[in-house]
């Protein structure tokens, strides 16, 4: 007999379990968006915090304020470690690549 699933008005349970649960493909395709769109926020946060205009930071770059905004897009998946390195050190800053474990799943009843 199959065990009955426990009901929820959890939204990111729902998701979970209609689109993710049991679907390792799309999983990792969630955790390439997700880092994408990290890399996309952390540059912008970064060139905020220094005061800095797209075409600013680009002079800096040597690159065009037009790939910033790219870079700075979460669905754009073309930053590169040579431009992630160039833009650290624009800002006074180095890249650092760290894996992570993925969280652990909560246990669901």
């Amino acid at each position: 007999m199959a065990r009955k699933r426990k009901p929820t008005r959890d939204a990111v349970e729902i998701l979970d379990r209609r689109y993710y649960r049991g679907k390792p493909e799309r999983r990792v395709g969630l955790e390439e968006v997700r880092a994408t769109g990290a890399v996309a926020r952390k540059i912008h946060e970064l060139r905020t915090r220094a005061g800095l205009t797209r075409r600013q930071l680009a002079k800096r770059v040597g690159t065009t304020a037009s790939v910033i905004c790219l870079l700075e897009d979460v669905d754009y998946e073309g930053h590169s470690m040579a431009m992630l390195t160039r833009i650290a050190t624009a800002l006074n800053r180095r890249v650092e690549i760290r894996f992570v474990p993925l969280k652990a799943k909560a246990a669901h009843g």
